[in-house]
C-alpha cells in the first residue's frame, strides 16, 4: 500500500531583505515527506534547514511556492487555523527543550492540550521512563530527562509529524544515543513521522534517509 504525503513543499523560496540584500533561505525546494518516515536534515550553518522546519512546522511561510500538510495547502490557512492546526498536527522538539521552568513536568506537558487530560499526559511521561516524576520541575531533571519531557509533550496530542531541531544539541554523547534511541523506537514501533534537523551525524545515522542542504538547496 502506497505510503500519503504529509508533506509537501512545492518550489519553496523563502526570501529575507537586509538592507538593500536579498537573501534566498530556502531557494526553490521540492520535497515529500512520507507517511511513517524518518528523516535528517543535514548541512552547514546557513543552509537553509532551520528555515525548511520552520516552514514544514508553519511557524513561517513561504515567500513563494506552496508547502502541503496532508494534502492540504498552508497557505490557505488564515492565523487563527494556522494555530489550530499546528496544535494538532505537528510536535516539536527543541534543542533547549523549551520547558517553562515555574511548572512541574507534568504541567509542562499538559500545555498543548485543549483540554487538560492528567492521566494521558502521565501516560506519556512514563513512555518516556519518567515514571514518578511528575511533580518535578525542569531544573529538577537532568538534560536528558527534560528533552524526554519535551517529547512527551510533542507526542501528547498525537499529531501527524514531529519537529526536532538538534535535539541532542545539548546533550553528551550517552543522553544524545538515549533520545535518538527513543525517536527511533517512536518511528519504528509507532509510525510516528520524524523529521530532524542535526549537525550530529551519529544521530544523523539513527534515521532512514539523510537530506543535505547547501545555501538553500537541497543537494
Amino acid at each position: 500500500m502506497n505510503k500519503t504525503n504529509v508533506l509537501e513543499f512545492k518550489d519553496v523560496w523563502k526570501i529575507y531583505r537586509m538592507g538593500g540584500e536579498e537573501i534566498n533561505a530556502l531557494a526553490g525546494v521540492n520535497l515529500t515527506i512520507k507517511d511513517g518516515s524518518f528523516t535528517s536534515i543535514m548541512g552547514p550553518s546557513g543552509s537553509g534547514k532551520s528555515t525548511l522546519l520552520h516552514v514544514a512546522g508553519i511557524l513561517d511561510m513561504p515567500t513563494r511556492g506552496n508547502l502541503l500538510m496532508n494534502g492540504k495547502d498552508t497557505s490557505t490557512l488564515g492565523a487563527r487555523e494556522q494555530a489550530r492546526f499546528r496544535r494538532s498536527e505537528i510536535g516539536f522538539v527543541f534543542q533547549r527543550f523549551n520547558l517553562l521552568p515555574q511548572l512541574t513536568t507534568l504541567e509542562n506537558v499538559l500545555l498543548p492540550m485543549n483540554q487538560p487530560e492528567p492521566q494521558k499526559a502521565q501516560e506519556y511521561l512514563d513512555k518516556m521512563g519518567l515514571e514518578g516524576k511528575y511533580s518535578k520541575t525542569p531544573n529538577q531533571l537532568s538534560g536528558g530527562e527534560q528533552q524526554r519531557v519535551s517529547i512527551a509533550r510533542a507526542l501528547v496530542n498525537q499529531p501527524s509529524l514531529i519537529l526536532a531541531d538538534e535535539p541532542t544539541g545539548e546533550l553528551d554523547s550517552k543522553n544524545a544515543e538515549v533520545i535518538m534511541g527513543i525517536l527511533q523506537d517512536l518511528n519504528k514501533k509507532e509510525g510516528v513521522t520524524i523529521i530532524i534537523v542535526t549537525h550530529n551525524q551519529l544521530a544523523a545515522d539513527f534515521t532512514d534517509k539523510i537530506i543535505e542542504m547547501r545555501d538553500g538547496n537541497i543537494i
